[in-house]
């Protein structure tokens, strides 16, 4: 659905379907979404690491990971310290429950669960950001955007909106981006787009 070609076999883009309703379960935990979220944006972290960023502990970031690569949603990477050992993203993008919900109710209600946590994560970080808003450095603060739009367009519009938006997104996705400048951190964009509730 979304696709990008990398040079390096490293940060090729592997986006991931989770539909298995086992999967979906581990991932809907608050903990859990936010190891993963850290290790998609940061890259390669200790449980140490996890839970000084995620205000946990080392124990319990470490259990966490440990369910998480229980299904295939982490994986240990390579370390040349045996003391210390670094959990990585198996994937660079995620997409919850099935392609079609009627094919697997048990799999959509997880998804649906899971995605309302997501939801609830975004909001919060949102929030955190805003609230930062007049500490960030000047440049930052000129950068950041917290915009809402009400547009009038097709279902077929908006998917090509959404489509063009996200092309020009993926180049700068941080597991993948291969020409990283030395002043880059890590941001978040949020896209979220859907017809009004309140449409007749």
């Amino acid at each position: 659905m979304r696709k990008m070609s990398f040079t390096s076999e490293a940060n090729r883009e592997r986006r991931r379907r989770i539909s298995d309703p086992k999967a979906l379960r581990a991932l809907a935990h608050p903990l859990r979404l936010e190891l993963l979220d850290r290790l998609m944006s940061f890259g390669e972290q200790t449980a140490a690491q996890c839970a000084e960023a995620v205000g946990s502990t080392a124990s319990n970031c470490s259990y966490h990971l440990r369910a998480l690569a229980r299904v295939g949603l982490v994986e240990p990477a390579s370390s040349s310290d045996r003391r210390e050992r670094p959990w990585r993203a198996t994937s660079t993008g995620l997409e919850f429950g099935p392609s079609d919900p009627a094919s697997s109710p048990a799999a959509a209600g997880a998804a649906l669960a899971l995605h309302e946590l997501s939801l609830t994560r975004d909001e919060e970080l949102t929030r955190s950001a805003h609230r930062r808003h007049l500490e960030q450095p000047p440049g930052w603060r000129a950068a950041e955007a917290y915009n809402s739009y009400a547009l009038k367009l097709t279902s077929t519009e908006l998917s090509k909106l959404v489509a063009e938006i996200d092309c020009l997104v993926r180049p700068f996705i941080a597991m993948t981006r291969e020409d990283v400048p030395g002043d880059a951190e890590v941001a978040s964009l949020r896209l979220l787009a859907f017809r009004h509730p309140q449409s007749p």
